[in-house]
């Protein structure tokens, strides 16, 4: 188990999520660091804060996210993760509802020397819509 690497991980979710530091995307990422999304593969800091990092923050201007438990081995740690916040803005292209959301999801790390050079996030977009429809079903 490499500790070094479950305290990077932790600090991106505190410092990139929960106090919004954007430094510390550019810190941790390369040009040539990869983020596997639902919607297709991010390369390096600025794809990740245009696609992923600004548009979640303005529609959940007030997001948080509590880490419930990690695995490492070797250059990779697992996260899994709780999020909540409130939809406030348009960041995602649904119009704002002032509904809470609670996401769960699962977020791989990879790491080499210092920095963060693969990932991806797993949770359902689908129950993230579900939560922000005006009917609930």
């Amino acid at each position: 188990m490499n500790n070094e690497y479950t305290a990077r991980s932790l600090r991106w979710f505190e410092e990139v999520w929960n106090q919004r530091r954007t430094e510390t995307i550019d810190e941790f990422l390369t040009a040539d660091s990869i983020a596997e999304t639902e919607d297709g593969v991010l390369r390096g800091p600025d794809e990740f804060k245009k696609q992923v990092h600004a548009p979640m923050l303005d529609a959940f201007p007030d997001l948080h996210v509590d880490v419930e438990g990690t695995v490492t081995e070797d250059d990779s740690v697992v996260i899994r993760w709780k999020a909540t916040g409130t939809h406030q803005g348009d960041g995602l292209g649904i119009k704002a509802t002032g509904r809470p959301i609670v996401i769960r999801g699962i977020t791989w790390h990879r790491f080499k020397d210092d920095k963060l050079v693969g990932g991806g996030d797993y949770w359902s977009q689908e129950s993230l819509k579900r939560q922000l429809q005006d009917t609930p079903q």
